[in-house]
């Protein structure tokens, strides 16, 4: 709020205006989710492989056709990000864990501040934007605090979000400006898919109706983005293998569907929920109802893809839950806030990200142990030794790989018995999660001695066979 002094004084009239003291509440909340996602991020499985194919990238100078440190067959296959795992293998080399955190954090902030700022653009008020942002946290947290592959994605859609609904209120050349976009994150992560569709969505369902002609060259120029990658006019094919890969067939690990008996799939859920409903209460247009649908049929068949429903709903949703004024805290409030936050990120920082895989000692021990041999190891282990310099035998990207093997390798993961034929694969050491299904399968196998252990994982080394 104003207030304003009007000085009168015979032929010159000074206005004074005084501002409050005061600081949007939604950029507050904007310290606050930060604070929150800092102190609980995690690197998760599907993350340290970039890392160590970009440095493979960077010493051969080349980008690799097959996944070179692992033993399964993977020539062929389509190497589109080749971009994100130089810039993850860049912060990883530069900051190790930590280089993870931080990109992370810096992605996640910067998304939620664009979403912010698109809100306020679209006159949501500070308090709807604070209450959104909120339930966004909460439908979104697994995304906001895991470290994966798609974290560069969770900047770029807000700001493909945020054009598009500028483009939406004031047409303008800058609808070009999908294109680079587009460009850009085909080379990061295959979430350029979803960018691309709800792009598509504006484009057929709104701006052809004015600038036909407009919407119909951007919209090819869009297409033509997303195949802007090292594989060209073979990109398809990686998204085509990302899509049909074992994991997503069994709606397992990274592609597992949400579950409405966990108590934390609920609250994801019910916040999402509260979001869309509050987006259709706002009356959106038709183009944001066709992604609000398309978006809802990707979350509910995997868990992954709630992110991008919560997000898309978060503009509208802010609006509906608060137009009138624009509620603000003290200035000494915000900034103790602020400087709390700034305290809690730092500290996160500096602790590094909580990890859940094996330590680096056991990592070591394990690949003495394997003499140069291939390392069966799960998902978020087998990239840990990848990064580290070692062979496995399957690992991430999944879908580089045979479906066969990748079959055989869930079948191991998920203790099938049609699984325990992976062993043959590993000539000496196996390594696994302490406690996960494939661990106890493993401590019951006499042709295997455990080795070593941490708090979370396990290493088995192969007993050597009579002579």
């Amino acid at each position: 709020m104003s207030s304003v002094v009007t000085v009168r004084g015979g032929p010159l009239e000074t206005t004074l205006a005084r501002r409050e003291s005061s600081v949007g509440v939604a950029w507050v909340g904007i310290f606050l989710a930060g604070a929150v996602v800092a102190f609980f991020t995690t690197v998760g499985g599907d993350t340290r492989w970039l890392a160590a194919l970009g440095r493979e990238i960077v010493e051969r100078g080349s980008i690799p056709d097959s996944v070179p440190y692992a033993s399964a067959p993977s020539a062929g296959w389509e190497n589109v990000p080749a971009l994100g795992e130089l810039a993850w293998y860049g912060v990883e080399s530069a900051l190790g864990g930590r280089g993870f955190l931080t990109l992370h954090l810096a992605a996640v902030a910067l998304g939620l501040a664009l979403l912010v700022r698109s809100a306020l653009t679209s006159g949501a008020g500070d308090r709807g934007v604070a209450v959104a942002l909120s339930l966004l946290v909460v439908g979104a947290f697994p995304a906001l605090t895991v470290v994966r592959a798609q974290t560069l994605s969770l900047a770029l859609f807000p700001a493909l979000l945020l054009l598009l609904r500028s483009e939406a209120r004031s047409p303008s050349r800058r609808i070009w400006l999908i294109v680079p976009i587009l460009a850009l994150w085909s080379n990061l992560h295959g979430a350029v898919l979803v960018g691309l569709a709800v792009a598509g969505a504006y484009l057929v369902l709104s701006r052809a109706r004015t600038q036909p002609l407009i919407a119909g060259l951007v919209l090819a120029a869009s297409l033509l983005a997303a195949l802007a990658t090292p594989s060209l006019h073979r990109t398809p094919l990686y998204y085509a293998g990302v899509l049909d890969n074992d994991a997503a067939h069994r709606n397992f690990g990274l592609w597992a569907r949400l579950s409405l008996e966990s108590p934390v799939d609920l609250a994801l859920v019910a916040a999402t929920v509260v979001l869309v409903v509050a987006a259709l209460v706002s009356r959106p247009a038709l183009w944001e109802l066709a992604a609000i649908a398309g978006l809802a049929y990707l979350a509910a068949d995997a868990e992954r893809s709630l992110v991008w429903l919560a997000a898309f709903a978060f503009v509208p949703a802010a609006g509906a839950l608060g137009r009138k004024g624009r509620a603000r805290s003290p200035l000494q409030l915000g900034l103790a806030i602020g400087t709390l936050c700034v305290v809690v990120v730092g500290f996160a920082v500096v602790r590094g990200p909580l990890d859940f895989g094996a330590g680096a000692r056991l990592v070591a021990r394990a690949i003495a142990a394997s003499e140069g041999t291939p390392i069966l190891a799960e998902d978020l282990l087998a990239e840990q030794v990848a990064l580290a310099g070692g062979r496995i035998w399957l690992g991430n990207p999944i879908d580089a790989f045979d479906h066969a093997d990748q079959s055989l390798y869930f079948d191991w993961i998920q203790a099938r018995p049609a699984g325990d034929a992976a062993l043959e694969r590993a000539p000496r050491v196996v390594l696994a999660r302490a406690g996960s299904d494939a661990q106890r399968r493993l401590a019951g196998n006499e042709a295997l001695r455990e080795e070593a252990r941490d708090a979370q994982a396990v290493l088995y080394v192969k007993r050597e066979a009579p002579a």
